[in-house]
């Protein structure tokens, strides 16, 4: 794989040249913990009369001297491993990968580790300090220095180390905790600190093989956590966070505190769905079907989308409807589609859901949950799409005591990931939002979809022949009768139909700031004209902010793409696919189409009945409860009164 030209290579040889220290600390090092308590049994002094368990080393840290005050605990992670087998001799295929990857992670660090000290004034004062001539004035930096490289080389053993290992990672998961023994003096003692709490780990929870590989790779993610936390307080940090360097035997790449990810494909177990079996829901079944094609421009040498770029592209969705009107069955369409693209383009494919069950009691738990999901599906390598499932179930609204502390993080969450100062919408993944009350989900976060898709299920006549034929198969012989079977999902026409209904509006409330805005202004014609319709609007509803405007905005350019990219450019990658990112740019801006006043008063409206539509269910369900509590109320009067008389 070529660099990318924000990438810089790690060498192998540099790697390589820190295997003997790195295969020095998985054989064997003294510790005193010195934050953590121990949790397992102290070694034993000596294996057998004269030889010791533990081998003392001297810190390899140039002028660095420390004093140990309790009595160190031997860490053998080596012996720790091959010991996750009830008392099997030989080491098996699994154990031996566990090793091979901490080794690995543990040289990967310390190369960046190494790096990081040439690209800062640390390799220098290093040498001061071991020469005893550092000035009394740089003590400081040089304290600063060595904390910044522990938290560099600690962030990339974990990360590292998750990566190596998520290929051979199975159904098996175990709650690890956090890392407790988290030290930042210097790069050694950072790890020193890391691997005795991975021993102490593998102590508590690795019986097996199984167990062994989910608990190793579950520290790595802990830890990766711990330092992306500490690292957000700390100085010295821009000449690791301002580049990436590209480890290219493991096809790694390291970026700042981001954590890594396999560029391997999600198996997919659901039931596809044709676009054809998607009955009535005409204008998201469409936008769905658009936004699979969209997704297969994205360049990844360049790791950006052309609609990204044009300002065409959909990176959140929310699609809404009563409850069986085909939302399940829309993803199944869409993940289908987009898995059919890419298993013939051969690229990597993640689809990920986001449910209920991933809800946690104990505290953080859920928030880290939303952010490996927001992750895996974020990652540059792959074409993802990630779904939220009754996302009103799973996303509490802010200030509502109904919902719990895991709810409240996982809106939190989201609403960072979707539209937060850090938000880079690269063009490879989208996420759909699925609910069928979306008026219990948090303003703030509804809002950062930036397309809505009303899955409304079928709506006429012939809508309801279509899908009892469709439901019933072909094992019956009930004549058809006098209709053109799937004629009415004929998507161009159907579209076209369903967009030009939008060109006035459906919810009452809006209709009245229509007719009202109608009456001063005349047509809707002008950019002066539209704006004051959309002041009226947000006259009536104050929830109508700028980011709806940009919803909007966003809609009309989508519109003007309003094409999809042909079949065969799907069918036979070299047409379109394998193209280079310029070329691609230039063949979907000769399909772009002008901008059009319909385009804007159906997409205003489209949006604006759709938060009329929630707040007119919100506002029912609040009363709904109010009156309930009201008769709740006249109730207990009216026995307490009873009784009492």
């Amino acid at each position: 794989m070529s660099l990318t030209s924000d990438q810089m290579e790690l060498r192998e040889e540099a790697i390589r040249a820190h295997y003997p220290a790195a295969t020095t600390l998985l054989d064997g090092f003294d510790h005193a913990p010195r934050v953590a308590q121990a949790r397992t049994p102290a070694r034993a002094e000596e294996r057998s009369p004269g030889i010791p368990t533990a081998r003392r080393f001297r810190s390899t840290t140039p002028g660095l001297v420390t004093r140990r005050t309790t009595r160190p605990d031997g860490v053998h992670l080596r012996e720790r491993i091959e010991a996750a087998d009830d008392g099997d001799t030989l080491v098996s295929p699994l154990q031996a990968t566990v090793a091979q990857a901490i080794r690995r992670a543990l040289a990967i660090a310390l190369a960046m580790g190494e790096g990081y000290g040439d690209r800062t004034p640390l390799g220098d004062l290093k040498r001061a300090n071991l020469a005893g001539d550092l000035p009394v004035a740089r003590k400081g930096e040089f304290t600063e220095l060595l904390t910044a490289e522990g938290l560099v080389v600690t962030h990339v053993f974990g990360n590292a180390l998750a990566y190596l290992l998520s290929p051979h990672l199975g159904a098996t998961s175990v709650e690890v905790g956090e890392v407790e023994e988290f030290l930042t003096d210097n790069a050694q003692v950072a790890l020193h600190g890391a691997l005795w709490d991975l021993d102490q780990k593998l102590a508590q929870f690795a019986g097996d093989d199984a167990q062994l590989i989910a608990t190793t790779a579950g520290f790595a993610e802990q830890l990766m956590a711990k330092a992306a936390a500490r690292a957000q307080g700390a100085g010295h940090l821009a000449p690791f966070t301002g580049a990436a360097w590209h480890v290219e035997a493991d096809d790694l790449t390291l970026r700042g505190f981001t954590p890594s990810a396999k560029a391997r494909s999600t198996k997919l177990t659901m039931t596809f769905k044709k676009p054809n079996e998607v009955v009535g829901n005409h204008i998201a079944k469409y936008q769905a079907m658009k936004l699979a094609k969209m997704l297969m421009a994205y360049d990844f040498e360049r790791r950006l989308n052309p609609f990204a770029e044009l300002g065409g592209f959909i990176f959140t969705f929310m699609g809404d409807g009563k409850p069986g009107t085909g939302k399940t069955t829309l993803i199944q369409m869409m993940a289908g589609l987009i898995d059919e693209y890419c298993r013939n383009a051969g690229y990597p494919f993640r689809y990920q859901n986001f449910g209920i069950d991933n809800i946690d009691s104990y505290q953080g738990k859920s928030g880290q949950n939303a952010k490996a999901f927001v992750q895996n599906v974020l990652d540059p390598g792959v074409i993802g799409f990630g779904t939220i499932d009754d996302i009103d179930q799973i996303a509490g609204k802010r200030g509502d005591r109904q919902s719990s502390a895991g709810q409240q993080e996982v809106t939190a969450v989201f609403m960072e990931a979707f539209a937060g100062a850090n938000t880079v919408v690269r063009g490879n993944c989208t996420f759909g939002m699925f609910s069928n009350y979306p008026e219990n989900v948090d303003d703030a976060l509804r809002q950062r979809a930036g397309a809505r898709f009303l899955v409304d299920g079928p709506q006429t006549r012939d809508d309801y022949i279509d899908i009892l034929a469709l439901l019933l198969g072909k094992r019956h012989d009930i004549p058809l009768g006098a209709h053109d079977l799937y004629a009415a999902q004929e998507i161009k026409r159907a579209v076209a139909a369903s967009f030009a209904a939008h060109g006035r509006p459906q919810e009452a409330g809006l209709a009245q700031v229509w007719e009202r805005v109608g009456a001063q202004v005349g047509p809707l014609d002008t950019i002066a004209k539209l704006g004051t319709y959309l002041k009226g609007i947000q006259e009536a509803d104050e929830r109508f902010t700028g980011r709806a405007i940009k919803n909007i905005t966003d809609a009309v350019k989508v519109r003007a793409m309003d094409f999809e990219l042909p079949d065969e450019w799907m069918e036979t990658p070299d047409l379109f696919l394998f193209r280079d990112y310029d070329t691609k740019l230039a063949m979907i801006e000769e399909l772009r189409q002008p901008i059009t006043v319909d385009m804007v008063v159906q997409e205003i409206n489209r949006y604006a009945d759709s938060e009329f539509r929630y707040a007119d269910k919100s506002d029912e369900v609040a009363i709904d409860g109010m009156v309930r509590d009201l008769t709740r109320q006249e109730e207990a009067k009216r026995r307490y009164l009873e009784e009492k008389g």
